[in-house]
């Protein structure tokens, strides 16, 4: 990272301040302290002023991954991921790792240059980089676009972009600002004060009153738990587990929503959205309760789900509640719902062992026989502390059927293995096992799209760690350039070690878009593992090709030497066999700096599990 220097630095020298340290000045005051990008001749004012500022600037070498970068950097310390571009081919390079931001959720403040003010509004004067609207193409991958005009207006824009990106749902927010206002001078003072504020969304008092009312009346309640639970954090995840139990309801988690519900819970049917027999207990609630997730292409498997019972659907973003099945839909916070719908609960709960206990006065007084009129207590079974109606205050015991939800679990879990163990897949799943082995509990990984990404969705339990993925775009080339931000963001945090660490998984098609950040790896010394699983080609294109056409094309690649490449970035790399990528990778998350894994083989994916069998 560039060494800071005093942002006083300019007026010590008599020099004149300009847009570019307005945008510095504020960025820092909202308390940005890293910055991801490249040059480029339009935005020169803005590299300038880091010089003379106390942030730090981090080098990528493609803007693409420069998004990416600034995505893991949030991802991984929970902090505003800040990117400056430059004009026209250096902005628009940026879009597609701006989709993913976007797609998941990402806070991000881009600020990219402009021609200058006399060029706006589509005139066609010729200048370098000129487009039509540059702002328009970023109107697809970000929450809210602004475009400055004066130097007055630098501090105000930047401040409001910041409060719509931490607003959730969060999301990458643009600010341009012309060639000339960013270099142009000044009489607007240092920039000391600015407060970003997000908008806040609490749940509605009457949609989580109705909530409950459904809730109590079922006896069969299953949650999709989805991204938005695990980016509201630690405390919407304890409140998601004591909604869960009070609920006594099996919990999946979405690809994004991963781990946001402990993986060895009597109730958990851990992440496997696209088994069948996962969607068969869904399907079978008479409510269903999905929380920050939109029950979108993979989540409802591959829209095979089809819900018999009612849903509530709970998110922050407006246009995902009742986007593809008919729901009460909760506009909030998916951490303030949890909240407020746990705290109902409770009451609920409360109220319906009073009653429970009224009623068992009453008929011991009458001399009611032994067992009768007994309910479920607050830990009886099935029901654990479901007893009464809605009627009389309490809520239905739950019952699967005759069976618990404990067990209801149990079974599908077990169905899912079995199927799973009656296709040839011992060297996946071992792979998979090897890596969750070697990888420490607590550390963070970024997954690319690869065939073993796909299995992750599914299989991986992210344990005291957090689970990244691009699955929320579906591009190629994220897991390195993100997993480089995620590393020097635990190194700004005074992080070292293994828990300064990142591990980074790709294929060889995806490894391929990322190459040039290992420069970036090796300059900036970043903790960041890469393992590269080599099956010469795009592994799942080849899959979907095979199973669709009966052929594949276009899908076999040349393979560089990933070992000999790394070593010309000076960053060591080592090629294993796959049954030894647990030594391997223990060998590497071990070591210090930038490292490279290589494994070769052809990992296969699973028979489709959104057919019945």
């Amino acid at each position: 990272m560039t060494p800071a220097r005093s942002g006083s630095a300019a007026r010590e020298a008599g020099r004149a301040r300009n847009g570019g340290d307005l945008v510095v000045e504020t960025l820092h005051a909202l308390g940005a302290r890293t910055v991801f990008g490249i040059p480029g001749q339009h935005a020169l004012a803005l590299f300038d002023a880091l010089s003379r500022s106390e942030l730090s600037f981090v080098s990528s070498r493609v803007e693409n991954n420069a998004a990416f970068a600034a995505d893991g950097y949030s991802r991984a310390t929970g902090k505003v991921g800040v990117l400056f571009l430059s004009t026209g081919p250096g902005a628009l390079t940026a879009l597609a790792g701006l989709q993913e931001a976007y797609a998941t959720a990402v806070p991000m403040v881009v600020v990219a240059s402009q021609i200058p003010v006399s060029g706006l509004g589509a005139r066609r004067k010729g200048m370098l980089h000129q487009l039509d609207d540059q702002k328009a193409s970023a109107q697809n991958v970000t929450k809210a676009q602004f475009t400055v005009h004066h130097a007055s207006g630098i501090p105000s824009a930047i401040q409001d972009a910041w409060a719509a990106a931490i607003t959730v749902p969060q999301g990458p927010v643009w600010v341009e600002v012309p060639q000339d206002v960013l270099l142009g001078e000044v009489v607007v003072p240092p920039v000391r004060d600015a407060v970003a504020i997000p908008y806040d969304h609490p749940p509605r008092e009457e949609l989580v009153a109705e909530s409950v009312r459904w809730l109590a009346a079922s006896a069969r309640t299953a949650i999709v738990a989805g991204g938005g639970v695990r980016r509201s954090g630690p405390e919407a995840q304890r409140r998601l587990r004591r909604v869960a139990e009070l609920l006594d309801a099996p919990v999946v988690c979405s690809p994004g929503g991963n781990s946001a519900f402990p993986v060895d819970h009597p109730l958990s049917l851990g992440s496997w959205v696209e088994d069948r027999h996962v969607t068969e207990v869904l399907e079978d609630a008479e409510v269903l309760l999905v929380i920050g997730s939109s029950l979108g292409e993979i989540t409802s498997n591959y829209f095979t789900l089809e819900p018999r019972g009612r849903l509530i659907q709970v998110d922050a973003e407006p246009r995902v509640l009742e986007s593809n099945f008919p729901a009460l839909g909760v506009r909030a916070d998916a951490g303030q719902a949890l909240s407020a719908l746990a705290q109902a609960l409770e009451r609920t709960a409360g109220a319906a062992d009073a009653a429970a206990c009224r009623d068992a006065g009453r008929e011991a007084g009458q001399g009611a026989g032994p067992g009768e009129g007994s309910g479920a207590g607050p830990g009886g079974e099935p029901g654990g502390g479901r007893g009464g109606g809605p009627d009389d205050g309490g809520w239905v015991r739950a019952d699967w059927h005759g069976r618990s939800a404990a067990q209801v679990v149990a079974e599908a879990n077990r169905r899912v293995q079995e199927r799973l163990d009656g296709q040839d897949l011992a060297r996946e799943r071992r792979f998979m096992a090897d890596v969750r082995a070697a990888v420490p509990g607590s550390m963070q990984t970024y997954w690319d799209m690869t065939i073993a990404a796909y299995w992750a969705w599914n299989v991986w339990d992210a344990r005291s760690g957090q689970f990244h993925s691009a699955q929320g775009a579906g591009g190629l080339g994220y897991a390195f350039p993100a997993a480089f931000g995620g590393a020097v963001g635990l190194a700004g945090q005074g992080r070292g070690g293994t828990d300064a660490r990142v591990l980074a998984v790709a294929g060889d098609g995806s490894a391929m878009y990322s190459i040039p950040e290992l420069a970036a790896a090796r300059q900036h010394h970043a903790a960041v593992t890469w393992l590269i699983v080599d099956d010469g080609g795009y592994g799942i294109l080849r899959e979907y090709m095979e199973e669709t056409f009966g052929q594949a094309t276009a899908t076999e690649l040349e393979r560089p030497d990933f070992v000999a490449l790394a070593a010309s970035f000076g960053i060591p790399a080592e090629q294993v066999a796959v049954e030894d990528v647990g030594p391997a990778l223990e060998r590497a998350l071990a070591a210090d700096g930038p490292n490279v894994v290589v494994v070769q083989t052809r990992l296969r994916m699973w028979a489709p599990s959104h057919a019945a069998g």
